[in-house]
């Protein structure tokens, strides 16, 4: 009967994810869209021929080297028009793109009244194609190894990345308040993995019981940490780039705490149904067990994860601000400048804010468990 019932559950979860996805239009317009009517437009191109020049005298002192370079576009309604590209190399690695015959590359181009491509400029080159490969490699293994989990996994998380680009985004860019919608954004992220990976189950249950809460305790406290230290939200240059974007009104300090709360949901929820899978097991195994030591057996179990998944939180924050790092350790910057910089502290508050709230899922988890499991018992008996 649980089975059946666990089945009907997550097709109906499906069902409801595939129907959102058909009649919710698109958020975002294309990566590469053609319109006549705009001025200019993204086109896809492959560099057919190049040639490498020398600049001329006055453009030494800032230019290195100069390509030439014939593109082919390969994409939209100008596809097999042939384009010439000036790209100049001025020897910095960030800006320079070194071309090469054959390689893939996105270009704007402008476009006069009629449509007609007038003048095509280098934007980048084309790297999507790899990206896939990757996410289609990703997903190969995960049907491999974890074969109709593995399906589940992959529909699980086609649902977070929904929510997050259909709703929390388009909502943060409306005005909403960051940290109420993405904490109902992230309950209903909990919710659906668990309900459609678990069904509705006592052991599922308990693992939402302990997100949420876990969850809630790492946004709560770094909403008070962070207003007591004063944090900006603007320690990076894409959210003070967001103070001057038309028509926006986003609390930009909000979503510090927002980004806090969707960076721990992962990790809690791992543990959470770690923690509720390993006591409903034993509890199978043993329902002679008491509360206590039913909770005593999950605390024992949380302590192990513990240790490694604070260690993951800690080490993915750290390893995004190695540059930084590097930089004061090399002009040998004093600590209390270093400890007192937005930037770092921002980082410090959602590294540890992060890591106390996975940390208090675990007595959470381990509570609602064990007062799920022995009551539900009692009342069969």
């Amino acid at each position: 009967m649980i089975l059946k019932r666990t089945k009907a559950m997550r097709f109906a979860c499906l069902f409801l994810f595939l129907l959102a996805t058909v009649f919710s239009g698109p958020t975002y317009a294309e990566e590469l869209s053609f319109d006549d009517n705009l001025e200019t437009v993204a086109l896809r191109g492959k560099v057919i021929s190049v040639e490498d020049i020398e600049p001329d005298e006055s453009m030494r002192n800032f230019v290195q080297m100069e390509q030439l370079a014939v593109v082919e576009i390969t994409r939209g309604p100008h596809k097999g028009e042939n384009h010439t590209v000036h790209n100049m190399l001025t020897g910095h690695p960030l800006f320079d793109m070194y071309l090469t015959e054959g390689r893939h590359v996105i270009l704007w181009g402008e476009l006069d009244e009629s449509g007609e491509i007038l003048q095509v400029f280098l934007q980048d080159f084309a790297r999507d194609v790899y990206l896939y490969l990757l996410i289609g490699l990703f997903i190969l293994v995960l049907l491999l190894v974890g074969r109709v989990k593995g399906l589940y996994t992959i529909i699980t998380l086609s649902v977070t990345i929904f929510a997050v680009f259909r709703i929390l985004l388009p909502m943060l860019l409306a005005g909403y308040s960051p940290v109420p919608v993405t904490i109902v954004v992230a309950a209903f992220i909990t919710a659906f993995t668990l309900v459609f990976i678990s069904g509705l189950q006592r052991k599922t249950l308990a693992a939402a019981i302990g997100t949420v809460g876990g969850v809630l305790v790492a946004g709560l406290l770094a909403l008070l940490i962070g207003g007591a230290a004063n944090l900006t939200g603007f320690s990076n240059e894409e959210a003070q780039m967001l103070l001057f974007m038309e028509g926006a009104h986003i609390d930009v300090r909000g979503l510090l705490f927002a980004g806090i709360i969707i960076g721990a949901l992962g990790a809690v929820m791992d543990v959470a149904m770690s923690i509720s899978a390993s006591m409903t097991e034993v509890y199978c195994a043993n329902p002679s067990l008491c509360f206590k030591e039913l909770f005593k057996s999950a605390m024992n179990v949380g302590r192990d994860i513990m240790g490694t998944m604070a260690n993951t939180l800690i080490l993915a924050y750290v390893g995004t601000t190695i540059p930084l790092l590097l930089l004061f350790i090399g002009y040998e910057t004093p600590w209390t400048t270093i400890i007192n910089l937005d930037l770092v502290a921002t980082e410090v508050v959602r590294a540890f804010t992060g890591s106390i709230g996975l940390v208090a899922c675990i007595p959470l988890t381990a509570l609602a468990s064990g007062m799920l499991l022995v009551r539900t018992n009692n009342r069969k008996q």
